[in-house]
């Protein structure tokens, strides 16, 4: 099997959302920024004033997480 190329990534991409990827309706359906202010609540982030790698977009999280874990 040959090792994936940089646009092979894109191919498959453009294939699922051909099919009707469910992941896609889904958000089309749901508004996940609703959730923000809760997520940024529960998470307490600094305030970015110390170094390091800033956090990742928590509404983001909340959708890997559920992408994880489907219904």
């Amino acid at each position: 099997m040959k090792q994936a190329g940089f646009f092979d990534v894109d191919e498959l991409l453009a294939r699922l959302s051909g099919l009707g990827d469910q992941l896609e309706a889904f958000s089309r359906t749901v508004d996940f920024e609703a959730f923000r202010p809760d997520l940024e609540k529960a998470l307490a982030y600094s305030d970015g004033s110390k170094d390091g790698r800033p956090p990742f977009d928590p509404v983001l999280m909340f959708k890997m997480e559920g992408s994880k874990n489907p219904l």
